[in-house]
């Protein structure tokens, strides 16, 4: 699920991303010149003041107490995301042959006269392992046989075979608009001003942003402010402040449906028999 922490945590990123293209393995930043410090939270005075005193800039990320409640648009849960099953079931005639590589979180049915016969792959499973499970399920009912990863089925006069796979679902439990702050600290105004640059050319070309549950964040610039107030200090900063839309989300996985039944219990007698 997300919450602020994945929100700030996403700003840190880009912000750290477009200040660092090619890592953190030299401290300095190619694009403003100077070691610069990127984290969620607000400064401790104490460090804040011996890194401006070292040349280093900060840019820290924190949410205000701006918070507007939106509207829900995603009660029912969605696929979030399904992968494409690694095993594949080919039916020629009155055989079934599987080919691929078995791999857990996978299902294999076959459908012999309409009945379904279901086998969950597991890890270390082979393709003949699951052949001689799924011809022992049907045999039950009627003769099959397994040949390594061929399913024999010599009576059935109707067979299909289906592959399904598990992925994970999403749902809304809330969507708020949450105003957070970001803030370029230095101790000059002109480093103050390429860290402020950093922020809009970090973070303004951004419609969206994905976060890490894969629900989406929507940005909104609200405004800048600039303060020297603390200049006898040697600190200057400046605020950019962003409206960001984001949900509160609930996941859980799920299972690709491969063999759906109906049962009907009760209702109206419609045996009009006298």
């Amino acid at each position: 699920m997300a919450d602020l922490s994945d929100v700030s945590n996403m700003l840190v990123a880009q912000i750290a991303a477009y200040l660092y293209p090619s890592g953190t393995s030299n401290p300095v930043s190619p694009v403003v010149g100077f070691p610069v410090k990127v984290y969620a939270g607000w400064p401790q005075p104490e460090s804040l003041a011996q890194d401006l005193g070292a040349g280093m800039g900060h840019i820290s990320v924190y949410p205000s107490g701006t918070e507007k409640v939106l509207t829900v648009t995603l009660r029912d849960w969605q696929v979030l995301s399904l992968p494409d099953p690694t095993i594949e079931a080919e039916v020629t005639g009155q055989t079934v042959t599987l080919s691929g590589v078995p791999g857990a979180g996978q299902n294999v049915a076959i459908l012999a006269d309409g009945k379904p016969y279901i086998v969950a792959a597991q890890e270390g499973n082979t393709l003949a392992g699951l052949a001689t499970a799924l011809a022992t399920l049907i045999s039950v009912d009627q003769p099959a046989t397994a040949a390594g990863a061929v399913v024999t089925v010599p009576g059935a006069h109707e067979l299909v075979a289906r592959v399904g796979v598990s992925g994970t679902m999403i749902r809304e439990l809330r969507r708020q608009q949450k105003v957070f702050q970001i803030t370029a600290w230095a101790s000059c105004h002109d480093e103050r001003d390429k860290l402020g640059a950093a922020i809009d050319q970090a973070i303004e070309p951004l419609l969206r942003a994905m976060l890490a549950d894969g629900s989406l964040a929507i940005f909104h610039y609200r405004k800048s402010l600039q303060d020297d107030s603390m200049q006898k200090q040697r600190i200057y900063r400046r605020d950019v402040f962003y409206a960001i839309d984001y949900s509160t989300t609930q996941t859980t996985g799920g299972t690709s449906v491969i063999a759906p039944q109906a049962f009907v219990v009760g209702g109206v007698d419609v045996d009009t028999t006298p």
